[in-house]
């Protein structure tokens, strides 16, 4: 499973992303944006401010007696929670929206939306919480990641999109290769067994509950690894821009049936992908990686590049518009 498990992150990627792009255009319409002004520049900083604290906060926790445990729980309550409003958001999509119970008169109804939204949930939860094998952790990871690019994409227009890069590929380079706290953070994650962290293990018998500390499994030769892992932000941060773009840009010109707004999202995708090739090559030193620098500037020339072949302006769509 050598090759697969290779192969198999990349494919969670594209999949992350996809579904991010599946879920942009209805998110959109039902109003999931967290941001009122899309094209404001300064809109993604209380994001990078989050990002930035976040991993300090964790760490923090991790020092006090117990405190792993009890950052286990808070943190899985709240992916639970998050997980809830967006599966709700996805299966309202799924008609029929809105079911009338007898009596009518009694103006009882029901919307399976909200059923089902709770029953998966609260699935994923317990599965999280008593037996979290590493499919229920990519699972959960999949689910989190594709609905979290598609309110991110729709919150920042391309502008934003490129300054939420850029900030966060220059903050990972420091925390990984500088100051190594993004790597004892990722220490304490694989410990908790949260979707936090992707995993794709060397045979489907994985046994991620009782697999030995991140920090073990680095000591041995990548090859001989059980497990690879990829952080959910390295799929989130550079899907944002993909969907942003395909939020954002204008459908025309459209080319073998596809509009340049999904074009731009590919390219964007593509140049990610290059720059996952790249960073697979510095993975196979054995050493940690950054993941931005390699995912995030692969994502920024690709969209260049096709911004330049579609629309033929060196605006790059950062100006709010052709």
């Amino acid at each position: 499973m050598r090759v697969g498990r290779w192969l198999g992150l990349p494919a969670m990627y594209v999949a992350a992303q996809l579904v991010g792009l599946a879920l942009a255009n209805p998110f959109r319409s039902e109003g999931l944006a967290t941001s009122g002004n899309p094209q404001n520049p300064a809109g993604p900083l209380v994001l990078v401010l989050v990002v930035v604290l976040a991993p300090l906060v964790i760490l923090l926790f991790t020092r006090r007696q117990g405190g792993l445990v009890g950052l286990r729980h808070i943190l899985l309550l709240g992916i639970v929670a998050s997980l809830y409003v967006t599966l709700y958001a996805t299966f309202a999509l799924v008609p029929p929206g809105l079911l009338l119970l007898s009596p009518y008169a009694a103006g009882v109804a029901l919307e399976p939306a909200l059923p089902f939204a709770a029953i998966a949930s609260a699935g994923i939860y317990l599965a999280l919480l008593i037996e979290p094998q590493w499919y229920v952790v990519d699972l959960a990871g999949l689910a989190a990641g594709g609905s979290l690019i598609a309110i991110l994409g729709i919150s920042f227009g391309p502008l934003p999109a490129f300054v939420l890069l850029g900030a966060l590929m220059v903050y990972d380079a420091i925390a990984v290769y500088r100051t190594k706290h993004m790597v004892t953070l990722a220490d304490a994650v694989t410990e908790m067994k949260l979707p936090m962290l992707l995993v794709m293990p060397e045979s489907a018998g994985f046994d991620y509950p009782s697999a030995p500390p991140l920090r073990t499994q680095r000591k041995a030769p990548v090859g001989e690894r059980a497990a690879m892992f990829m952080g959910l932000g390295d799929i989130v941060i550079p899907g944002t821009l993909v969907v942003s773009a395909f939020a954002w840009l204008p459908v025309s010109p459209v080319h073998l049936g596809l509009g340049a707004n999904l074009w731009m999202a590919l390219g964007t995708m593509l140049g990610s992908l290059v720059g996952y090739g790249f960073l697979m090559r510095r993975v196979a030193t054995g050493q940690p990686q950054a993941g931005l620098p390699f995912l995030n500037g692969g994502a920024l020339v690709g969209y260049a590049l096709a911004y330049l072949v579609l629309f033929r302006s060196f605006t790059l769509g950062l100006t709010g518009g052709l």
